[in-house]
């Protein structure tokens, strides 16, 4: 039997959960992961007074999609995977999210997180919807030959549903540069060698050699820095001398770290799924981050002690920074911790209970919608190579990436100061007042109604004079179908034409198509002297016969 392997990117995001015994202040929330991102939704939508329909849309998802694959093991046996993939909302774009291999990955898991994907692309003017997949299951118990047969099959499993211009994927927990190759591979594999160039922006986060980008590894800690410096920049915070405790040190807590350390700031404290460490004169993060990737988690380091869970969330330090699973930190953590600011690395990691908690105390959280979209963004700019046929220069990406960052953390902090807002509420309402100005100028489609509005519609005429003018009637399913076009209703009513009053077309009205036979009992459309229009279009005569 093969032995398991070490996944490409250590997959220690995990922190221990709390004793049987703790406090019911544990970190765990009444509410589902995504009903409390849909309340963020609705609070945001309130601050600008976003349309209720909006909000209605962007509480569910467009489409969830739940499979069970199979994959023929090394050792010979044959295990059901059951895999997910929640698309939140493409208003903006492709749908575009992260595909997590954990044992935690459930379908509220991934709503919640597309969810959060929509509002991060429209907050960082991305174009982009969100979406968030997974497997459900352990990478770590598998040899790399089963990992590879796993994501392979995966993303073969989803077929039409992902594509360069429907539905992009990039690493999330678990998973790795590695596996979006495969994943890259198996679909160019899939769609044949016509679009084989497009196939690379179908996943990013990607090997540099297969079209990734330079610095897409550290985005995400990147990004979690220049925030951190606007923040402390306007609270007096001097860099220089500023002790942090990290929770996870996976990809985004380690470069988080190790970027930090070069402006001054400390890492006095560090946890994980395997227990946590303490260093008062501060850990090297680089060397730790080393022994992490080699040994899959931070157990057994030796430049720092090891300590309890509640002794971890009540080291003083300046800056927190959950880079772990959602709802890690409840009430029960929150009355423990004393930073002056808390930044979400993760998705979620907090309660509400614990939010509301650290918020009365004066501790400001740099939500997660703002601080760990460096990974979002970069990932947008390696799609935009990889349609291109292009590849920045590292100096050009880190550049775009600072000032789209600092330029929305602004925009936040002072619509928050404005209005007298949580910071994460202000994020929520700029980003929903982008996605209204899309829904507004798009609408819904279809508009209104069906065909038995449109029936409803010709009983109503039939006690009305011939040749009256109606606003208002849009037509909605194509008259193609013979179903319709043949209906008794229209064959039997009385031979009248109506005239429907086009608004959107200035003052003018329709009239019967010159190739639509009159007395044929179709819906006519379009107006004189032009060729046949869409089926779809938005106006019609309706020309009945006896």
């Amino acid at each position: 039997m093969s032995q398991p392997a070490t996944p490409p990117v250590p997959s220690h995001e995990l922190i221990p959960p709390p004793p049987p015994s703790a406090s019911p202040d544990a970190p765990v929330s009444p509410l589902s992961f995504s009903s409390i991102v849909a309340g963020y939704i609705e609070q945001g939508a309130r601050v600008l007074g976003v349309d209720d329909f909006i909000t209605t849309i962007l509480k569910e998802p467009a489409n969830e999609l739940i499979i069970h694959f199979p994959v023929r093991m090394s050792n010979g046996s044959t295990r059901l995977f059951k895999g997910y993939r929640v698309q939140h909302s493409n208003a903006l774009g492709p749908f575009k999210g992260g595909i997590r291999f954990h044992e935690s990955v459930t379908l509220d898991t991934c709503r919640a997180v597309a969810a959060i994907a929509t509002i991060q692309c429209a907050l960082m003017k991305l174009p982009f919807g969100g979406g968030s997949g997974g497997i459900k299951f352990d990478p770590r118990s598998v040899s790399e030959e089963d990992l590879q047969r796993i994501s392979r099959r995966f993303f073969f499993a989803f077929g039409n549903n992902v594509g360069p211009e429907s539905d992009v994927a990039h690493p999330d927990l678990g998973t790795s540069s590695k596996i979006m190759a495969w994943g890259m591979d198996t679909y160019a594999n899939t769609i044949g060698n016509q679009l084989a160039e497009a196939a690379r922006a179908v996943v990013t986060g990607k090997p540099l050699a297969i079209g990734g980008i330079e610095g897409r590894e550290r985005a995400s800690g990147q990004g979690i820095v220049h925030v951190i410096r606007q923040w402390a920049d306007e609270h007096g915070l001097d860099l220089a001398g500023a002790t942090m405790a990290t929770l996870g040190f996976g990809n985004v807590g380690s470069q988080a770290a190790m970027l930090l350390a070069k402006l001054g700031v400390s890492t006095v404290a560090v946890g994980d799924h395997s227990g946590f460490l303490l260093n008062e004169e501060g850990l090297n993060p680089h060397k730790l981050h080393e022994y992490a990737a080699r040994h899959g988690s931070i157990a057994g380091y030796p430049g720092g002690r090891s300590i309890s869970r509640e002794e971890f969330f009540s080291t003083r330090t300046d800056i927190f920074l959950p880079a772990a699973l959602h709802h890690q930190i409840g009430s029960l953590e929150a009355s423990m911790l004393r930073p002056r600011l808390i930044v979400e690395g993760a998705y979620g990691p907090l309660t509400p209970e614990a939010e509301a908690v650290l918020v009365a105390r004066g501790v400001d959280i740099l939500p997660d919608v703002l601080a760990n979209a460096g990974g979002a963004i970069v990932s947008y700019f390696e799609w935009a190579q990889n349609r291109r046929s292009e590849s920045w220069p590292v100096s050009v990406t880190e550049e775009k990436l600072e000032r789209r960052m600092k330029q929305t953390y602004r925009e936040i902090s002072q619509l928050a100061r404005a209005r007298g807002l949580s910071l994460r509420i202000a994020a929520y309402a700029i980003a929903l007042g982008r996605l209204q100005a899309v829904y507004r100028e798009r609408d819904l489609f279809p508009l209104l109604g069906s065909w038995a509005d449109l029936l409803d519609f010709l009983h109503f005429l039939d006690g009305q004079p011939e040749g009256k003018h109606f606003s208002g009637f849009p037509s909605l399913l194509p008259t193609r179908k013979p179903h319709y076009r043949n209906h008794p209703r229209l064959l039997t009513q009385p031979a009248k034409r109506y005239l429907p009053r086009a608004p959107a077309m200035g003052s003018s009205h329709l009239r019967q198509h010159p190739q639509q036979p009159s007395g044929s009992g179709d819906l006519c459309w379009g107006e004189p002297g032009l060729s046949p229009p869409s089926p779809w279009w938005g106006w019609c005569i309706v020309v009945l016969t006896g």
